[in-house]
This record gives C-alpha cells, structure tokens and sequence, in this order.
C-alpha cells in the first residue's frame, strides 16, 4: 500500500480533516495538505480539491480525502480528472457498507466526507475503514474500471 495520502478541504470540512490529518500522522502515513490551511470562512472548495485530485489522478496508485460540507461537489470536482474513482460518504445508517463497498468493488482511490453530516470521531472510523479495505481484484470489477478509465 502506497503511504502518501493527500488532504484537501474548504471551511465547511476544516476542522474534520486536522482531526483525520492528526490520526492519519499517528498511523505513520505520509501526508500531503494541499489547504485549506486555516478556517476562512468564503473561501472555494475547488481552489483545493483541484490540487488534491491532480495528484492522484497522476499518481493512481495514492490516495485522497476531501472535505466539504456535504462532500458532494468535492467529489464533482474529483472525479473530473482521470484516474480518479471519488466516492461520497456523508454517515448515515449503511455508511460502513457504502465504504467497504467503495474500495472492494470500485477501487475507489479518493474519498470525499460530508463534513456536515458526521462528528470527527466518526470521520476518522469511515477513513480507517477506508484505508483498511482492500480491492477485491475481481476479474468483473477489474474490467469495469477499465473501461471508466477508457
């Protein structure tokens, strides 16, 4: 497993990625923030994820998380370069399943967490799972990625 993993949020997800960027140091992973780099109130979402998918989308074999409020423009934005695989995951009962789900299936290589609607504790549990989780390899999934990176 490659150990870079790149950060990237605006104001409405800062204060979930220090805390996920603080367990992810802990765990020994090497981290990249490409920004917010303080809480600014008006600033863009895409002013940072941009950087964060750029670097994954060139180097597919690293990872992303990206914060917003809900996480769905994040991954929007995301998942308009190549190689990039964003999922949402903003909690909710079947959250874990989604997640597990994410990495077996669809190889997903960044994750973006709707800040909003999740508390810190459980946004480092979601990234945990999502690093843990291996891609299945399975032939079928194998060949659908293929042809989304056609």
């Amino acid at each position: 497993m490659n150990n870079i993993i790149h950060l990237a949020t605006d104001h409405a997800g800062f204060a979930c990625k220090e805390k996920v960027k603080s367990f992810l140091l802990e765990k020994g992973f090497t981290i990249i923030d490409h920004g917010a780099e303080s809480y600014t109130e008006d600033d863009d979402y895409p002013d940072f994820i941009h950087k964060a998918a750029r670097a994954v989308s060139e180097n597919p074999d690293q990872k992303a998380i990206i914060f917003g409020g809900s996480g769905q423009g994040e991954a929007i934005v995301a998942n308009r370069f190549p190689y990039v695989r964003a999922v949402v995951c903003y909690g909710g009962q079947r959250a874990k399943e989604i997640i597990t789900l994410s990495r077996e299936h669809n190889d997903a290589n960044v994750l973006s967490m709707g800040a909003r609607f999740m508390d810190e504790d459980e946004a480092v549990s979601f990234v945990d799972l999502w690093l843990e989780t291996p891609y299945s390899n399975d032939e079928r999934h194998t060949r659908r990625i293929a042809k989304i990176d056609k």
